[in-house]
């Protein structure tokens, strides 16, 4: 439930603390007076859309904060409320959310900072907020579709039709997206083959082309490198080295220096003889091939070739090219076989999500019954005596929630039914709703209730008997009612009242609970306007004396 409310600077509300009991919890004042504005601060809080114009002149930001006791019933908030690391052992939740002048909000969980999207979600489940143009709700088929499965008690068969359904959407998009991959594919093939097989046949190895293009430079000039090298052979044959060594040899024993340079020219002698060696090994391989140079400079050829018409620089790309194509080609062929695995996986979750759906229809056609009659019995209650309430069962495309579309029917005086949104006045809508919400309250486990006059367009002793369905509500849990008809107003525990107030020019909206004979007068305000009758407070007293009887 709600315990408290902090507002600051929202609007016209400088300053605001008020603290809220259990059970029915009356709110009214004068047209004006700020009522709404009171509610809008509280949808801001829930994770309604921000703005700057929300923020009041006397600080550059505003702060709504309220404190919650967590429902001791349910577990999955609870559990909610830990996985984002937010402590519940008080058992109680402060919520706040913060405006600044830029627009820009924060919100906090037991000043935990969270994103507006998980506010929405847990907020959701602490309160309720009815708006007077709620109604509208009535002509949405989804959400006469929710009251029938909260009714059938279908939430965990929702929760897996839901669950099977997404999965089902996921493994379809999987398989579109691998078949137009393999239509592409096979469009293409053809083509791919070509290129794949030319570059295959060419039997490319890494660093070829280099290998080539030395050995055509060899072969090419081969005569003339065997003609150098020869005369190199006759040249170094001729050298006379050998008595070159002698000679000094012999004029060592006169001349020291003799010595070491014999020394020297043995040494170099046998370095050429070594070279010499070695031009001879390279000459004897040299050979002169015409049929040789004729094949490396067509497989050079075939090579350019390749580079050219693929657009490469390098033997290298051909290779990285020739490998791609053959892994296109390679993944159609995974491809197919992914996509039948798909396929199998696909026609098992159809046919799962097929039993979830029948096994939701048959729940919800065996509850259309009772639910009527506990809709139409409620309705009657409120002096439409005459009233008639079916639902018609239909069938729509496959969603989250089904295969099942419902309407609701309605006739006030009996007549034919037909379409509740065409059909009902304003005064029949808030009928309606209300008993719509009184079923809501008993199978949701809501904490609490906000009603922002649903009793719009009914008065009399019909008003008289929706005050008492509220505050049988507020038995079971907190209902918090703003309203304007006096009816309304007597049947609860307490009572709060807004007011306007003017400082030096300066407007604020002001919210405090009323007892006693500040009661009596509020009530007869608004049995009588702003003259208030001797005839109205006695008024006033009698339905302020039949609520405490």
């Amino acid at each position: 439930m709600l315990k408290s409310l902090k507002i600051r600077n929202y609007v016209l509300i400088d300053s605001l603390d008020v603290e809220f009991p259990e059970g029915l919890v009356i709110i009214t004042g004068q047209t004006g007076a700020g009522k709404s504005i009171l509610l809008g601060a509280l949808s801001f809080l829930l994770g309604s859309k921000a703005d700057a114009s929300m923020i009041g002149p006397s600080s550059d930001n505003c702060v709504v904060e309220a404190v919650f006791s967590l429902p001791e019933k349910d577990a999955s908030l609870r559990m909610a409320l830990e996985e984002q690391d937010i402590d519940t052992d008080p058992g109680e939740i402060i919520v706040r959310r913060v405006v600044s002048r830029s627009g820009r909000s924060r919100a906090f969980l037991n000043d935990s900072p969270v994103n507006v999207q998980l506010l929405q979600s847990i907020s959701a489940r602490l309160v309720d907020i009815h708006s007077q143009h709620q109604t509208l709700l009535l002509a949405d088929h989804s959400f006469q579709l929710g009251l029938l499965d909260h009714f059938a008690g279908n939430e965990t068969l929702l929760e897996e039709c839901e669950a099977s359904y997404r999965h089902l959407k996921a493994l379809e998009k999987e398989y579109s997206e691998i078949s137009q991959k393999i239509e592409s594919l096979s469009r293409e093939r053809d083509y791919v083959q070509a290129r794949w097989k030319k570059l295959d046949d060419a039997c490319l190895k890494e660093g070829e082309l280099e290998e080539l293009e030395a050995e055509q430079k060899q072969l090419a000039n081969a005569e003339a490198i065997k003609e150098n090298l020869y005369g190199v052979e006759q040249l170094m044959d001729d050298l006379p080295l050998k008595d070159v060594c002698k000679m000094l040899r012999k004029v060592e024993g006169f001349l020291p220096q003799a010595g070491e340079l014999a020394e020297r020219v043995e040494s170099s002698r046998t370095e050429l003889q070594d070279i010499l060696s070695e031009v001879s090994r390279i000459n004897s391989g040299t050979e002169i091939s015409q049929q040789r140079l004729d094949a490396v400079e067509e497989r050079m050829s075939l090579l350019y070739d390749l580079m050219n018409k693929y657009s490469a620089t390098s033997v290298s790309e051909l290779i990285q090219m020739r490998d791609s194509l053959g892994s296109s080609l390679f993944d159609a062929d995974a491809l197919a076989d992914e996509r039948k695995e798909i396929g199998k996986e696909l026609d098992k979750e159809r046919l799962a999500f097929e039993g979830i759906c029948r096994r939701l229809h048959e729940s919800r056609a065996s509850s259309l019954s009772s639910f009527s009659e506990s809709v139409e019995q409620s309705i009657r209650s409120l002096e439409l005596e005459r009233a008639v309430f079916k639902v018609e069962l239909g069938e729509t495309p496959p969603s989250q929630v089904g295969t099942d579309s419902v309407r609701f029917m309605f006739s006030a005086t009996g007549d034919a039914v037909v379409d509740l949104a065409r059909c009902a006045s304003g005064g029949e809508m808030s009928r309606v709703m209300l008993c719509l919400k009184a079923m809501m309250a008993r199978f949701v486990n809501m904490p609490t209730l906000i009603f922002d006059e649903i009793d719009t367009g009914v008065s009399g002793s019909a008003a008289d008997k929706m005050g008492r369905m509220i505050c049988s509500m507020g038995a079971d849990m907190q209902v918090i009612a703003i309203t304007h008809l006096p009816q309304v107003a007597a049947k609860g525990n307490t009572h709060f009242l807004v007011e306007k107030e003017f400082f030096m020019d300066k407007a604020t909206t002001t919210i405090r609970r009323v007892d006693g004979e500040e009661r009596v007068m509020e009530i007869a305000r608004m049995l009588s306007g702003s003259h208030i009758s001797a005839a109205a407070r006695e008024n006033a007293k009698s339905l302020l004396s039949d609520q405490r009887n």
